[in-house]
């Protein structure tokens, strides 16, 4: 699957990164790790990892597929609870950059996202 590199661009194996994470077999260790495990749920369409990995104070109820395909991922800078990242994409007409800052909390021993902060790139 994807070449079997990871897509969150860590040099990996999907089954040695972020397929155990996905598989439930084990959750993410620090927020980077859930980062990098998030965008690679949104890059092989696991919306349910997504929601599953979303703190349920801040979860939207739905979440629907932007019909994206992410193309690639920077983790520009992190700390203890908050990771800063370029995601790369391509849409239907146009590709594109997001450029977030994301924050991190632990509930229960895990890391889950809470909400980010979306600037220009």
């Amino acid at each position: 699957m994807f070449g079997d590199l990871c897509p969150c661009d860590s040099g990996r194996p999907y089954a040695a990164c972020c397929q155990p994470l996905h598989r439930g077999a084990r959750p993410a260790k620090t927020p980077v790790e859930l980062m990098r495990s998030r965008y690679t749920a949104y890059a092989v369409g696991d919306l349910d990892y997504v929601y599953r990995t979303w703190h349920p104070r801040t979860r939207p109820d739905d979440l629907s597929d932007p019909g994206l395909t992410w193309t690639g991922l920077t983790i520009d800078d992190h700390a203890e609870d908050w990771v800063e990242f370029t995601a790369r994409y391509q849409g239907p007409r146009h590709h594109g950059v997001l450029h977030e800052r994301s924050r991190f909390a632990q509930r229960a021993g895990r890391w889950l996202y809470l909400d980010g902060e979306v600037s220009d790139a």
